[in-house]
């Protein structure tokens, strides 16, 4: 499974038409959502849609996902039940609150793939955690299940959870964000923000998307087309940061095999810290086509 995800586009279950669209454009993962973009009216009749839609989608395009509901609902067992003929890559899981809601997913994707004489683990697990009560919780969360590959956060439950108002400056979620950003590095996994709500705001989405990628987040929910390019963009080291990065591992490297600890560098001192954030960028780099900063 290729790391990390830069944008993961939300795509309605029950339209087809949408989520071929979605398919053929640069995110980096499809999520076909059971949950919030379907009433409940039409729960059955999108299940069904969604098998049929992604028995026709390219291999070779983004990852394939589906939302299901969450485990404190009635729908999430037929979610998995009825879609795990659709071969998802990963099962997002939103409103997590604890390992135990994790665990129920995982026992019921076990015995489907022990089924359909699968690997034990093939379909991975993505957290969202949304509550107060999942950020309390995010260290059990995080370790519950080897599935896992990323730990995501949403601030707009999270806000009405705690009583708050978001706001621009994003303040009152910025605690929250920052726990799950911490967990998800303390366990090994990536952390993926939040949806940017305003669909015609494409400056505000870019500064959100500088400001989580320099708190460690290395990926972010889009719930529109349009918002794909500029997450790609801000997730994606540009040629003058790679080319920085591989020069101050070279002059830290050099200096090791020579018996030396820390160095300067164009007036600055570089030390084990600084080498390991370069080697993280050059990873990060590998993940998609590096390009020029846009002006």
């Amino acid at each position: 499974m290729t790391l990390p995800l830069r944008s993961l586009l939300f795509m309605p279950a029950d339209s087809p038409r949408k989520i071929a669209r979605g398919a053929g454009l640069p995110a980096d993962a499809i999520i076909a959502d059971l949950e919030d973009a379907v009433a409940h009216a039409r729960k059955t009749v999108a299940r069904s849609l969604l098998v049929d839609s992604f028995r026709t989608l390219p291999q070779d395009g983004p990852l394939r996902c589906i939302r299901i509901n969450p485990v404190h609902s009635p729908f999430w067992p037929d979610d998995l039940l009825q879609t795990f003929a659709a071969a998802p890559q990963v099962y997002v899981i939103p409103k997590v609150e604890s390992a135990a809601d994790l665990q129920s997913v995982n026992n019921q994707l076990t015995e489907l793939e022990c089924s359909a004489e699968m690997p034990v683990g093939t379909v991975r697990l993505l957290p969202i955690v949304e509550s107060a009560a999942g950020v309390v919780n995010l260290p059990e969360i995080a370790r519950a299940d080897p599935r896992i590959v990323a730990l995501a956060f949403g601030a707009e439950d999270f806000a009405g959870d705690i009583g708050a108002q978001r706001s621009r400056e994003g303040w009152e979620v910025f605690y929250a964000r920052s726990a799950v950003v911490t967990a998800a590095a303390a366990f090994g996994l990536q952390a993926i923000d939040t949806v940017y709500t305003d669909l015609a705001d494409d400056s505000g989405l870019a500064d959100e998307c500088e400001t989580v990628q320099k708190m460690g987040f290395r990926g972010k929910l889009a719930i529109h087309p349009r918002q794909v390019e500029v997450i790609n963009r801000a997730f994606t080291p540009d040629l003058s940061d790679v080319a920085a990065a591989r020069r101050l591992i070279a002059v830290f490297e050099a200096h090791q095999r020579a018996g030396r600890g820390v160095c300067v560098l164009d007036g600055k001192m570089v030390d084990m810290p600084m080498y390991r954030a370069a080697q993280d960028l050059l990873a990060r780099a590998g993940n998609g086509t590096v390009g020029e900063r846009p002006n």
